[in-house]
């Protein structure tokens, strides 16, 4: 997104032809432009259409295994894992898009924030027309309650004040004068400037157009979120993920197939076995499991009053080791309050806040925050007996407002504006007995003491003073000397109580804060002071903007406070900290953070911010208050950890038991379980971690953020697969060399041991505790005893020969459930060195790198 210069050549040229041409363009000329450039309009978002995103979410490398396992299935004869595979996918495809539709309303949003229409001055004469029709080189008149129709210079103004919170998310008003051509306009400084979209609160202007729709700093904004966004932190996990079973696959079948055929085996049963084994290395659930426990996550932060728009940014959330925030609103209120109304003496006087409330109370026009402060600080009832009789407003020449008024017959002339220029204006000052001293230089100095130390610690001071005006009638020009101090109103957007506890919070758990605001460098520093924030460094806007994007990601990370920084500059700053490895949280409230609060790899906005804000969001607060975003990464942290725990145990388990039936099946004069076996096998499995989702989190798995990492899935993999093998090889020994049980008894016995080992073991490596010390839901309890029980029930049942089992016998059960509780003891005490250690760092490293 690039920024609206405003000093080109051009703009130069349409400055130089106004001056000498008062007259405006012709109807001519702006047709021509019109033609040229366009309408002035933001244009009309091109929806993705549902087709294209249905084919690039099934475009995961994921979702293509689930597929083929699917159509493997089918082709095998296996209609019910067939309609299990495809159910799945359907339903967990359909239900993120249905989640994710919503956010493309968001640049059309974009095009309700401006002015229908607008006084164009054309032809010498200035008339009210369409803003579409608006186009660079017009002059456009605007006043009091006036939205900004376009980006452009301004050439005259009286008293004007804009209010840009739209785009810079800072309450106050900006003082809008103009700027000589060869001053220039930097980023920090756009006194001379007034944006598309932004609002006159006060006073009138006449500006000169430079850019228009699409060319706008809104209209790049709008661009921006017609952009597909960066994939996050989840879909690239889910992407590596895919591509190691992809590998993991290939690798199994390519030697069973070649093997079996090597050995002389028929190449159609080979190739169905083959076939099996894909089938059952892929997590057939784990789009299902994924779905519900991040639906899960969502209905719990729904409790808390977040609003989940993108299920997998829950995961995001919890992974996230970044948040980027804007100080308005979740650092502070957002709201312009009073803080103090110093005398002389430097206490809070009465008299002086009065004075001050008198003035507000009866200036015309649009009221600024801070003169909505001040009457919020006085009771209407306090200021009746107040008559006022004129009034001077604020212009940027005086920079101050002049009241006269009358109470009690006492009537005085009211001032209150920017301290230094009042402070000239006055020869005394009042003390806190109401005594009238005479202002000499140490007094003075004195003063400018008192606004120094309250500025410097960011606040906002107007100074106020007054006169006697006995009998006069009006408030003439230049009549203002001769004024009496008073004091000085003290203005803060003051901090959130609940923000120190909710960072600290944050930081405990493993989240860097860093503060991105489009305030002064004071400001944010004093108010990362008064909050206690553990921050540190500061880059402003006009340093970022000498920075290359390399450059800027050599910094982002050693700094974290970013002060008069620009939208675009905002995106560069998450992008810059995404290229360094981290899952960046952005959140903000107003249209300049849309492209910020996109880019992040999770979203976040408030209830209160701009309908833009909320659509790019993927998350909303209705609360804004970072103590709930401390509670969702909780959450998130939590729901990773259970999709974590379905991929070890699936993959684990998975990969040992078609690890034994390929190398068993080179040896063993018969396939150590038929295709349809293997199928059931794997589908009774996945069937019986259906309470995955609902089960607890280790207070270790919570502690810290926890990205995607497939080696540690490949070590876990690669010492727990094996184990499980070795006791699949000690069950064929048994049925082979002691019972020497036939074929169905054989398929049968090792159907239950290979279930039951799979099932029970759950409990153990759900965990990275004893296993005693930590309980499972007991939903998890009830679907995988469920499974357990299936398991066993199959081969005795009398449909055990349609599933080509044969009964074993009881004897032959016991044994096996001897072996299982060996096995289960083995695996307590492997599980802990298969979490934390790297004994397959190698294989690992080869298998996550190697290419298909």
């Amino acid at each position: 997104m690039t920024e609206t210069r405003f000093w080109t050549s051009s703009a130069k040229a349409s400055f130089e032809a106004v001056a000498s041409s008062p007259a405006g363009l012709s109807t001519e000329s702006a047709a021509e432009r019109l033609e040229r450039d366009g309408p002035n309009s933001l244009g009309a978002a091109e929806h993705r259409r549902l087709l294209f995103d249905l084919v690039r979410r099934l475009a995961n490398p994921l979702v293509l295994i689930l597929l083929a396992a699917s159509a493997v299935a089918g082709i095998t004869g296996d209609l019910v894992s067939f309609t299990i595979i495809a159910a799945v996918i359907l339903l967990s495809t359909l239900l993120d898009m249905v989640q994710e539709h919503r956010a493309q309303i968001a640049a059309d949003a974009l095009r309700q924030s401006i002015a229908l229409r607008a006084q164009i001055l054309r032809d010498g004469v200035f008339a009210e027309m369409p803003v579409e029709e608006i186009v660079a080189g017009d002059v456009v008149a605007l006043s009091a309650g006036d939205l900004v129709p376009a980006d452009g210079i301004v050439l005259s103004a009286n008293a004007a004040q804009v209010n840009e919170a739209l785009l810079t998310g800072e309450p106050y008003p900006v003082e809008k004068t103009p700027q000589p051509a060869e001053a220039g306009s930097g980023d920090d400084d756009t006194v001379g400037a007034v944006f598309h979209g932004t609002s006159l609160i006060a006073g009138s202007l006449q500006m000169l157009v430079v850019a228009t729709g699409k060319r706008t700093r809104l209209g790049a904004i709008a661009g921006a979120l017609h952009k597909a966004p960066p994939p996050t932190a989840f879909e690239h996990g889910i992407h590596r993920l895919g591509m190691l079973i992809v590998r993991l696959t290939v690798f199994l079948v390519m030697f069973v197939l070649l093997a079996h055929l090597a050995l002389g085996r028929p190449p159609l049963q080979s190739f169905l076995f083959a076939m099996a084994l894909a089938v059952g290395l892929t997590p057939e659930l784990l789009p299902m499991i994924m779905t519900v426990a991040l639906s899960r996550g969502a209905q719990r932060m729904a409790a808390a009053r977040v609003v989940v728009k993108r299920l997998s940014s829950i995961h995001d959330l919890g992974q996230m080791d970044i948040l980027c925030t804007d100080k308005t609103g979740t650092l502070t209120e957002a709201h312009i309050t009073l803080v103090g109304h110093p005398g002389l003496d430097g206490r809070d006087c009465e008299r002086v806040v009065e004075l001050a409330a008198v003035n507000a109370r009866f200036e015309s026009g649009l009221k600024s925050p801070l003169d909505e402060a001040l009457l919020e600080h006085m009771a209407e009832e306090e200021l009746t007996g107040w008559t006022k009789i004129d009034e001077r407003p604020f212009d940027f020449e005086r920079r101050r407002v002049s009241v006269l008024a009358e109470q009690g017959g006492n009537r005085i002339e009211i001032v209150k504006g920017a301290p230094e220029t009042l402070l000239a204006l006055c020869d005394a000052a009042e003390t806190a007995e109401g005594r009238s001293v005479p202002l000499d230089e140490a007094l003075r100095e004195r003063i400018m003491c008192l606004h120094d130390e309250r500025a410097a610690e960011g606040l906002r001071l107007l100074a106020v003073a007054w006169k006697d005006a006995p009998g006069r009638e009006r408030i003439e020009n230049d009549d203002d000397d001769g004024l009496t101090f008073a004091g000085y109103c003290v203005f803060v957007d003051p901090p959130k109580p609940s923000a120190t506890d909710a960072v600290a919070r944050l930081e405990a758990a493993g989240v860097a804060i860093k503060v991105i605001s489009g305030d002064a460098a004071p400001v944010v520093r004093h108010l990362v002071g008064t909050l206690a924030l553990p921050v540190n460094g500061m880059l402003t806007g006009s340093e970022i903007a000498h920075l290359s994007d390399q450059a800027l990601a050599a910094r982002v990370e050693e700094v974290d406070i970013f002060a008069r920084v620009t939208p675009d500059q905002k995106t560069r700053i998450v992008r810059a900290l995404r290229s360094r490895g981290h899952t960046v949280g952005f959140i903000g409230d107003g249209i300049n953070d849309a492209p910020a609060i996109r880019a992040a790899d999770v979203g976040l906005s408030v209830d209160g911010a701009t309908d833009v804000a909320r659509d790019a969001a993927d998350m909303i607060l209705l609360a804004p208050d970072l103590g709930v975003l401390a509670d969702g990464v909780m959450e998130g942290r939590r729901t990773y950890a259970n999709i974590m725990k379905y991929l070890r145990m699936g993959t684990s388990s998975n990969f040992g038991n078609m690890l034994t039936m390929a190398v068993a099946s080179l040896w063993l004069p018969f396939l150590p379980l038929t295709p349809v076996q293997v199928l059931l096998n794997n589908l009774l499995y996945d069937l019986s971690q259906i309470g995955i989702p609902l089960d607890g989190a280790d207070s270790e798995d919570l502690a810290k953020p926890h990205a995607w990492d497939m080696a540690a899935i490949m070590r876990f993999t690669a010492i727990m697969g094996p184990l499980s093998s070795i006791f699949d090889i000690a069950t064929f020994a048994l049925l082979i060399g002691v019972v020497h049980a036939g074929i169905g008894e054989f398929r049968a016995a090792w159907f239950i041991e290979s279930m039951a080992s799979q099932i029970l073991v759950v409990f153990v490596i759900r965990t990275s505790l004893p296993f005693w010390r930590s309980k499972p839901h007991r939903a998890l309890t009830a679907s995988a005893l469920l499974g357990l029980a299936s398991a066993v029930v199959l081969p005795f049942g009398p449909w055990a020969g349609l599933l080509g089992f044969t009964s074993p016998s009881i004897g032959l059960v016991a044994g096996i459930a001897a072996l299982i509780l060996i096995y289960l003891a083995a695996a307590e005490l492997l599980k802990g060195y298969a979490l934390r250690a790297a004994p397959a760092k190698a294989l690992s490293a080869r298998l996550t790198r190697m290419p298909v």
